[in-house]
């Protein structure tokens, strides 16, 4: 089926038209810090100390290696042999070449974008502003806010551009750290950055403060971006979370790294314009090319020139006045990042403070299939249907935390809320193994609620997610998968307790679990809201359809107060492009949204579906939840 240009650009465009911003500001940064390394006349004897220069015939010098190649061009234009003195001489009349230092270039054009990306990498983790931006009327556009839910892409991929022009701002100080030493010049001390000719490069990485913190920056984004690998996060979390918490060294290390000056420019461009040239002492202000010609250079011009004039006819020389001056450049680092930084160091004492009051847990509940539930209460706590909270535990870690969705969202009658775990990791076994006692083969079976004293437990939220627009849609359908459920719960809790203050006039609830045991996390939750609906005679508000992916054969939910459930139960898996049709059938020219919230193969199969056309003119908008 063709992709419906109305549903892509509703599920696409602005996040591809963000993304186009962002490229468009990168490369908009490195050309214009490449051309004014390259181009810019303060720069000119920096380019003579990394070897290379980039000037024309308009009173500007290039470089030793290519005025040697145009020596030789006219010696085998003459037939001659090159003379190598004569090679490396200065010659004022010399052609435009450009021949690009491309060590000092590239590394300034990078430093530019690692200072955009450093600053922008931390904005997409406050996500108290992001949680203020969602659920205030700041942001009314539904389409932005869906925007707000791509954060945690963004963060990667700035993550992913620092650590590319990283590896490009290394390599270009590597050769420049060379230049340095190979090319000392005692008349220029205070521009070398090398104390002496042919000094050991590696002694410009280890005794000099540029040097030294780039090196431990480059460590440290080591560590954190392999720790940063799917492989990683899932099967030591705890790794991922102590290595990515060395950002804040990152960033102690790059202010450091910046006020070094190791790179300097020329003040005094007014009295000493590069490539001047200073005649015995003699100070003018400008001199007529040809007449020095024919006092310095003798010999016949190439490519039938007899005349000094006919080639550089009213060209002029300038002339220094005084000696140059160099200044090292004002660290931008510090502008790009002290904003986002200070924002993100306040957002999180506020949440450190916020969060310091344990909450009271009511009860600890035990589901099938490794599943923990936990009710409590905290003073003054409100949130919405979809957020999720940062739980932490000290007994179990002193620093590691862990975000959970809100199955149970405080009202205005009852401030209980609740979330549930799956038991994965090592994290949430020892939290459980605090939490309840060991398990029993009746627990497998039934839940049971456990009083006893509970280890000390804080929590730092609530934040916004995808799925609280769910209730903003007057058709929704909402996809879970397995664990995956969880943030559907809330919202439908929130329903059981009152659904005529949302837009949401249509509910498509599709659930698939591996095993029929995972369905009794909310069979009870189900069957009330099922009948609810009923009682109402609204019975096509929700639809209800569970399936069953694996099984040896049909199997139903025990108990009797689970029939309804029994009759929607499905085996094998969701038809899904059967499931979008029958659901544009009947929302003609409606705007459907899509929830996800599970493994990446279903992900993938919706979003496919969300942007492909359909003939009854339904749109369906695509929003996803991940955890991995």
């Amino acid at each position: 089926m063709a992709v419906s240009w109305r549903s892509w650009l509703a599920n696409e465009g602005v996040k591809h038209l963000c993304l186009l911003i962002w490229l468009s500001l990168n490369v908009l940064l490195f050309w214009k810090t490449f051309l004014l390394y390259n181009q810019g006349p303060e720069y000119h004897y920096l380019h003579q100390m990394l070897g290379d220069t980039v000037y024309s015939s308009r009173g500007y010098t290039v470089g030793p290696c290519c005025l040697s190649i145009l020596h030789i061009i006219v010696c085998i234009c003459k037939s001659q042999t090159p003379n190598p003195s004569l090679a490396h001489s200065s010659l004022p009349w010399q052609p435009q070449v450009c021949f690009l230092s491309l060590g000092l270039c590239l590394s300034r054009a990078s430093a530019s974008v690692l200072n955009l990306n450093c600053s922008l990498i931390l904005l997409p983790m406050c996500r108290m502003l992001l949680a203020y931006l969602r659920g205030s009327q700041k942001v009314p556009s539904r389409r932005t806010r869906r925007l707000l839910d791509k954060s945690r892409t963004f963060h990667t991929t700035c993550g992913v551009t620092i650590c590319i022009f990283s590896g490009v701002h290394v390599a270009a100080h590597l050769v420049n750290a060379l230049n340095f030493s190979v090319n000392y010049h005692e008349d220029f001390v205070e521009l070398n950055a090398a104390r002496y000719r042919d000094e050991d490069p590696r002694k410009l990485l280890f005794t000099t403060v540029p040097g030294l913190t780039g090196v431990c920056m480059v460590l440290v984004l080591f560590l954190m971006i392999t720790a940063s690998t799917y492989a990683i996060r899932v099967s030591n979390y705890d790794i991922f979370w102590y290595t990515h918490n060395l950002f804040l060294v990152f960033y102690m290390l790059l202010m450091l790294h910046v006020s070094g000056g190791l790179l300097k420019y020329q003040t005094n461009l007014d009295t000493h314009p590069p490539g001047c040239i200073n005649l015995n002492g003699t100070r003018y202000q400008n001199i007529h090319l040809p007449e020095y010609l024919s006092e310095h250079f003798h010999e016949s011009f190439p490519g039938g020139f007899s005349k000094p004039d006919e080639l550089t006819q009213n060209t002029f020389v300038k002339i220094c006045m005084e000696e140059p001056r160099f200044q090292a450049n004002f660290p931008q680092t510090w502008l790009w990042i002290s904003g986002p930084l200070c924002l993100y160091c306040a957002e999180r004492l506020y949440r450190c403070i916020r969060s310091n009051k344990p909450v009271t847990i009511i009860s600890v509940i035990s589901h099938p299939s490794d599943v923990m539930e936990i009710r409590m209460v905290k003073e003054n706590f409100k949130a919405r249907p979809g957020q999720y909270i940062v739980l932490h535990c000290p007994s179990v870690s002193a620093l590691e935390n862990h975000p959970f969705t809100l199955t149970m969202c405080p009202t205005e009658t009852k401030a209980t809320f609740g979330v549930h775990l799956k038991i994965v990791g090592d994290w949430t076994e020892r939290f459980r193994d605090l939490l309840l006692p060991p398990s029993s083969q009746d627990s497998e079976i039934l839940p049971f609620i456990q009083s006893r004293n509970y280890p000390k437990l804080y929590i730092d939220g609530p934040f916004g997610s995808p799925f609280e627009d769910s209730l903003n849609y007057e058709v929704s359908l909402c996809v879970a998968g397995g664990i995956g459920v969880t943030p559907f719960a809330s919202i439908l809790n929130t329903l059981l307790d009152d659904w005529k203050p949302y837009r949401l006039r249509r509910l498509y609830f599709i659930w698939v679990c591996r095993d029929i045991q995972s369905f009794r996390w909310f069979a009870d939750l189900l069957c009330v809201l099922y009948n609810k609906f009923w009682q109402e005679n609204r019975p096509d508000y929700v639809n209800i359809q569970l399936y069953l992916s694996q099984t040896d054969g049909l199997q139903k939910i025990i108990g009797e107060k689970y029939q309804a459930l029994n009759s929607r139960l499905f085996i094998g898996r969701p038809r899904w492009k059967l499931l979008f049709n029958e659901i544009a059938k009947y929302n003609r020219g409606k705007t459907v949204g899509v929830f996800c919230c599970g493994p990446n193969s279903i992900s993938k199969t919706l979003h496919k579906l969300s942007n492909q056309n359909n003939s009854y003119g339904t749109r369906f908008e695509y929003n996803k939840e991940s955890f991995s």
